[in-house]
């Protein structure tokens, strides 16, 4: 199928400056298909509505208002409803796609129901920092214990495919929605491709906490996708993997000397963080399985009310022509 108008959709909460060099890399793609880049803003208090009606583009920029709900996920569903394209690119505010990135994804897209592509870590990043996270070869996929994905900020779908297995589930808040979405796909025998020349930057963060909350993120969204899809045949590590892991971080701590091989501490705290985040919602599962068990025995007389699930935000906003 022939990718005809395209609709480039951004989340984007508290962005600038960073969202100012994506939208240069937008600029700088040398395509001939129409697109529009859909600006889903989550609740920014930066000032971005009016930065975007003062910034001179040749961009179709749209802005639309995803507050009603905080999260990616929704920001990005959001887009969705405000977009026009039959195809559907997704990026991040604070990455930078390379010059041939939207071609090669398109041209990808063509040929599959769903399309994912590499990010690389130097370009937005000191070399200390770039240090901080292994990715794969652009000709690699993002692989799991369980089936590959495509990261969230590189990925294009078409708009059927998600009428036909949902949108991005709301309830990831710290990550993990680009791997539910792309099992879902394979799930529903649909085929995800991956696309090695659509490159994007990827822009880490900067210092241990960070790393480490990021990590904290990761490890309850990595929790929460595989507890979701157990039934489809998604496994949890081991507590003796999870020990295992634990374990050679603390071996490999950045307080050691350089000849005894630590981690880089960027690195080392992201993935500090991840443990913690994974045994946090082990833990917490866990005692909720115990509640329910002593509820349905009659030994609690009280219990707590469930939140309603969260409405679909609508859009609106104004087109920068």
């Amino acid at each position: 199928m022939t990718v005809g108008f395209v609709s480039v959709i951004v989340p984007v909460y508290n962005g600038l400056p960073d969202l100012d060099v994506q939208l240069s890399a937008l600029e700088a793609q040398d395509v001939d298909v129409e697109f529009e880049v859909i600006i889903s803003d989550n609740g920014s208090t930066d000032g971005l509505r009016d930065h975007l009606e003062r910034r001179e583009s040749p961009l179709d920029i749209r802005w639309i208002d995803s507050s009603d709900v905080q999260g990616t996920p929704h920001a990005r569903n959001a887009g969705i409803e405000a977009a026009r394209g039959d195809f559907l690119a997704f990026t991040d505010q604070d990455d930078a796609v390379y010059p041939g990135w939207f071609t090669a994804l398109t041209r990808a897209g063509e040929k599959c129901d769903a399309v994912g592509g590499p990010i690389e870590v130097e370009t937005l990043n000191s070399p200390e920092v770039a240090s901080w996270r292994a990715v794969p070869e652009p000709d690699e996929r993002f692989e799991t214990t369980y089936l590959p994905y495509a990261h969230g900020n590189n990925f294009g779908m078409w708009r059927r495919v998600l009428e036909q297995i949902g949108p991005f589930d709301e309830s990831f808040l710290g990550g993990g929605e680009d791997a539910d979405i792309s099992w879902r796909i394979q799930q529903a025998g649909l085929t995800l491709g991956h696309a090695p020349d659509a490159m994007v930057a990827y822009r880490l963060r900067t210092t241990m906490v960070a790393a480490f909350r990021q990590g904290v993120g990761y490890g309850k969204s990595a929790w929460q996708v595989t507890h979701k899809h157990e039934p489809n045949g998604a496994e949890q590590p081991s507590a003796r993997e999870l020990l295992l892991f634990a374990y050679g971080l603390a071996i490999r701590n950045p307080l050691l000397p350089k000849f005894l091989t630590p981690l880089p501490k960027g690195m080392w705290a992201m993935s500090a963080g991840s443990v913690h985040g994974t045994v946090m919602m082990r833990v917490r599962y866990a005692l909720a399985e115990r509640g329910i068990s002593r509820r349905q025995q009659g030994r609690w007389s009280r219990t707590r009310p469930r939140a309603g699930a969260a409405p679909s935000g609508s859009t609106s906003g104004f087109r920068r022509q």
